[in-house]
């Protein structure tokens, strides 16, 4: 599998010329509702055309390098919709990074709209994945980001090492000042256990890696679409977990998904554990109103 880096840009400007000519010009700005990282615009284009624009910092324009790296690799798997990436860069004369996507225009569900996402996304899960990562399986090409906060994907050959190592660790490591040392010599329980409670997946898959309701959109042709991606290869029921954390998706949604790609048996025992990744992101993120959550699965799988 080919796998290239999308378009940089060194100003909007240029973007917008290099993409749709020299007499292009934005004739109206205007900001729509989003995250709370970015900044988002709708641009409407001389030409009749509307693209979509996230703005942040220039400090900050490895946010959209990885965002936009995300969403090609998702895109390279032909499995499910995402945006179409025009590009990102940095402009100096307006002081900020962007990225460039498509425009999505509200448009009514298709039919089976969730049985047909959840078949898309186990197809993406069995895509192949050797042109994501170099010189081992589970990881990815580069760093990117969980949230505001930093993701590493250093590359392993063992799944439940990559995630006990790449994932637990460094959450675990931001957020030690929130744990007693009753805490930590459950954490460390936890992390020597770990072995005996996750499983190697049968095959490695892309995963979206931050798989909630709100980064899942109707697209431009009434499918499920992905966004604002975390995107590395691991074990696809990390993707599954992610989605029952915060409400979950229909049941529609999770029996087509085992009728396509069946989970192997034990997830709901090894459930939390990945959902402990995220409930310590938003930990180290947003405070200790997520403490006892977290501590309640450490306190599970420490015993």
């Amino acid at each position: 599998m080919s796998f290239t880096e999308p378009q940089q840009f060194s100003s909007l400007e240029n973007a917008l010329t290099s993409l749709f000519g020299n007499d292009i010009k934005i004739i109206r700005t205007d900001r729509v509702a989003g995250g709370d990282i970015n900044q988002a615009y709708r641009l409407s284009l001389n030409d009749g055309t509307c693209i979509f624009m996230k703005s942040n910092t220039k400090e900050n324009a490895s946010f959209f390098t990885a965002e936009a790296a995300g969403l090609n690799a998702i895109a390279h798997t032909k499995a499910i919709g995402t945006p179409r990436i025009l590009g990102s860069g940095v402009d100096d004369d307006k002081r900020c990074s962007f990225l460039l996507l498509e425009f999505i225009t509200a448009k009514n569900r298709i039919s089976n709209y969730w049985e047909i996402f959840a078949k898309e996304l186990a197809a993406m899960h069995q895509a192949e994945t050797a042109g994501f990562v170099t010189e081992g399986i589970y990881g990815f090409s580069h760093d990117n980001y969980i949230g505001a906060k930093n993701q590493t994907n250093s590359v392993q050959d063992n799944w439940v090492s990559f995630f006990r190592d790449c994932r637990l660790k460094p959450q675990f490591k931001s957020a030690a000042g929130y744990f007693d040392k009753a805490d930590l010599k459950n954490i460390d329980r936890l992390l020597e256990q770990i072995d005996d409670i996750l499983v190697e997946p049968k095959h490695p898959s892309l995963l979206h890696g931050d798989l909630w309701s709100g980064n899942v959109i109707t697209g431009n042709d009434g499918k499920a679409w992905l966004i604002d991606p975390a995107v590395y290869v691991g074990h696809a029921e990390a993707d599954i977990a992610m989605t029952e954390l915060f409400g979950g998706f229909p049941p529609a949604f999770y029996a087509a998904y085992r009728e396509a790609a069946p989970l192997q048996p034990g997830y709901d025992c090894r459930r939390d554990l990945y959902n402990l990744y995220h409930l310590l992101n938003h930990l180290n993120l947003f405070g200790r109103s997520y403490l006892s959550s977290v501590k309640r699965v450490v306190e599970k799988y420490s015993r």
